[in-house]
């Protein structure tokens, strides 16, 4: 998962950029990058951490140009965090090109292939954002007439992009004298919106992976970019789009309203926050469907992203909402940790129980979602320390029983607690005394009830369905053996994925 900007402005956008990467952290804390052009030459500059620790004033200085996009990255299936695989990525031929992507591409062996037999270009690094810069270059090199190009020449080759490229894909590029490029896979898996700021001085453009990004950064929401579509802002600001692929269909990831986007975006017409609230409301009328002499006493929400389901499930029961964790905002990223030991250390520095609100109650603790199930287990064992007379469990999200291959970084199909058991026995797993998981439908109804033109959902880690229709046992197989090769240190992504699902240092 990844956070992606483009901007065309009038006066210097290296503050802007920083700014907008700022607002988008939320969406990927292991590196950050920033590239501006400033006539014909791009100043780029990238490393692995949190926006504020990658960029000092010297380097952001050195990022002259009013038009520039920028990168912020968490590490995609099967990856390690590796310095050269901070985006934006540059090329220089035909044309100077940098680009930044948020999601995966599915097809990535057999496009790197063709890039050394066919296309005769060099991969410098494993990542598939590198292996789509190149096959962008490639197509505008096909498109391009003596070496010039024009706005239908630049949604040509995007087409080409489209027809060989298969997965999930939201790009910014920015081409050496020419503008801002931006497009999104024919799915619409992953989100990008386009904001307008009519200044004094001149329109200015910019596009995102969520609306909140526009509305900090003082610009107006124009609209979602279609599934499909490019947009091409040249360096005076001129708007303009095209739709490049054949047969584009919305299919939004649903966890990104679970989870990813902060609840103040506003995707595919999609309110984050009202999904949320509604996610609250259909999990209240599954208890009092199913458990209707329910003996809770409060519920608790496991911060951030639960807070307003957690809210909303306790208004429509009737049932007292505390907040019983206090999570503390000012611990790095335990992103090594060697044991079992170390992993509940690491939750208890994190999170911190407010005995008053558990001793002799039975509490009801609603999170997102569970996926390892590490760390719920142990937030569970927090609450029965502070004095909970009984434990039960809710997810916003159904089980996750399916790795993701678009995009986010998720665990083997071997280490998702809810492979191959029942809800009963991952409540056992986890030590609570019940545990509700929302129903699959109702998560498509809370989202769709947000906005009921959007009925069709990549929900492929709780239903195992891929929409491209490309993934195989196989290729599932293939990834997680790439995965478990990575040793120790895909060991540690993995169950760093469990806690920032709970506890991510996100502006949520």
């Amino acid at each position: 998962m990844c956070g992606i900007l483009g901007v065309v402005a009038n006066t210097p956008v290296n503050q802007l950029l920083y700014d907008g990467l700022q607002v988008l952290q939320h969406r990927g804390q292991d590196a950050a990058g920033i590239a501006t052009l400033e006539g014909r030459t791009f100043n780029l500059h990238k490393g692995n951490g949190l926006v504020r620790d990658v960029f000092r004033t010297r380097n952001m200085r050195a990022l002259k140009g009013n038009a520039g996009i920028a990168h912020v990255r968490y590490p995609t299936a099967g990856s390690a965090v590796d310095h050269n695989e901070a985006q934006p990525f540059y090329v220089n031929s035909p044309f100077g090109i940098v680009l930044g992507h948020n999601g995966n591409l599915t097809n990535t062996d057999e496009l790197r292939r063709a890039m050394y037999q066919q296309d005769l270009r060099h991969i410098n690094t494993g990542s598939d954002s590198e292996v789509l810069l190149n096959v962008l270059a490639h197509e505008l090199q096909e498109k391009a007439t003596g070496f010039k190009l024009d706005p239908q020449k630049i949604f040509a080759a995007v087409s080409g992009v489209h027809r060989r490229c298969q997965g999930a894909y939201a790009v910014v590029a920015m081409i050496a004298g020419y503008g801002l490029l931006a497009f999104r896979d024919p799915h619409g898996i992953r989100p990008l919106v386009v904001g307008r700021n009519p200044a004094a001085d001149g329109v200015e453009y910019l596009v995102a992976s969520e609306s909140v990004a526009l509305d900090t950064l003082g610009f107006k929401f124009l609209r979602d970019i279609a599934p499909g579509e490019a947009v091409f802002i040249d360096l005076e600001a001129n708007f303009h789009s095209q739709q490049c692929a054949e047969h584009p269909r919305l299919n939004p990831c649903i966890f990104e309203y679970v989870y990813f986007a902060r609840p103040d975006s506003v995707m595919d017409g999609i309110s984050v926050y009202a999904t949320r609230l509604f996610m609250g409301e259909y999990l209240a009328e599954k208890i009092r469907r199913e458990w209707p002499d329910h003996d809770i006493d409060v519920v608790i929400p496991i911060p951030d992203s639960s807070r307003p389901s957690a809210l909303q499930l306790a208004n429509h029961l009737g049932i007292p909402f505390r907040e019983g964790f206090v999570k503390n905002r000012y611990i790095g990223r335990t992103f090594i940790m060697p044991g079992q030991t170390m992993r509940k250390k690491s939750v208890r520095q994190k999170l911190n129980a407010i005995g008053i609100e558990f001793k002799d109650k039975n509490v009801l603790l609603v999170d997102d979602s569970i996926v390892r199930g590490t760390t719920s287990r142990e937030i569970v064992q927090m609450a029965r320390d502070a004095g909970a007379r009984k434990v039960f469990f809710a997810s916003a999200a159904p089980p996750v029983k399916f790795p993701n291959v678009y995009g986010i970084d998720m665990p083997t199909r071997q280490e998702l607690i809810a492979t191959g058991r029942s809800d009963e026995q991952i409540g056992q797993e986890i030590g609570a005394d019940r545990l509700i998981y929302q129903d699959l439908d109702d998560l498509k109804a809370a989202v769709s009830k947000a906005n009921p033109d959007v009925t069709v959902f990549d929900a492929s880690c709780f239903d195992g369905c891929y929409i491209t229709g490309d993934i195989t046992a196989e290729y599932l197989d293939h990834v997680e053996a790439a995965r478990n090769g990575h040793g120790k240190e895909a060991t540690t992504d993995d169950e760093q994925m469990e806690l920032d699902l709970v506890m991510s240092a996100s502006s949520m």
